[in-house]
């Protein structure tokens, strides 16, 4: 498999990557220091996107099983224009998360010419197992992610380490909130949601996180918000 290095929860060196990548100045990341009502309403507005960090653990692997096989089980349909990829390259999970983040909002999101735009337009009418190997071979999105993941307040690990924590990413589309996780076999739908309440929708499923691990303190929450 091949292997990057982690991309840090950071949102200076989130944005410095994604404007490398195309997204425009206007839409950054922001921490999200709190799921209370109060915190949340410190967040610049609009949000498109909630990207959620969490430990790994038997826990949480064990529900996030479940919850594949109930859905799957219900045959929940994802709509052709839910942008999902797979992920296949060991570390690449923070870059997984902002790529969903940014794909399933290109009607607001107006990218220029670069990295990212190509590999979506590129990416458009494959399958998820297609994108994810794309991602593989893609020079210029690795680069990026390679140049930022040595960028961090804290010193990168060694791609080879064990990393215990994981990204995932909430979007909402179609008036549903997704779950895009690249391990998973397809998008979690966690019911029905609106363009204008996507933090709101996306701070109750990150607490329902925290509170199966009550003991873990190693969560981080950012939003994708437009600031202009």
């Amino acid at each position: 498999m091949v292997r990057w290095l982690p991309l840090e929860s950071n949102p200076a060196v989130m944005n410095k990557f994604m404007a490398g990548l195309g997204v425009p100045e206007s839409w950054t990341i922001h921490d999200v220091y709190g799921l209370d009502d109060d915190m949340l309403a410190m967040v610049p507005q609009p949000v498109c996107a909630v990207i959620l960090l969490y430990p790994f653990s038997d826990k949480q692997e064990d529900f996030k099983k479940k919850q594949e096989e109930e859905q799957e089980a219900a045959g929940g349909d994802v709509p052709e224009n839910v942008y999902f990829m797979k992920q296949f390259v060991g570390n690449a999970c923070g870059t997984v998360a902002l790529i969903h983040a940014v794909a399933n909002n290109r009607d607001r999101i107006q990218l220029s010419d670069g990295a990212l735009k190509e590999f979506l337009d590129k990416t458009e009418s494959m399958n998820p197992e297609d994108r994810g190997h794309a991602l593989e071979g893609d020079d210029g999105i690795s680069k990026a992610h390679e140049e930022s993941a040595q960028e961090g307040q804290t010193e990168a690990p060694d791609r080879e380490a064990q990393v215990n924590e994981h990204f995932v990413a909430f979007v909402h589309k179609d008036g549903k909130l997704y779950e895009f996780d690249g391990r998973r076999k397809f998008p979690i739908n966690h019911g029905d949601a609106s363009a204008d309440s996507v933090l709101a929708d996306a701070a109750k499923v990150c607490r329902q996180y925290m509170d199966r691990d009550p003991d873990e303190s190693r969560f981080a929450v950012v939003a994708l918000a437009c600031t202009e």
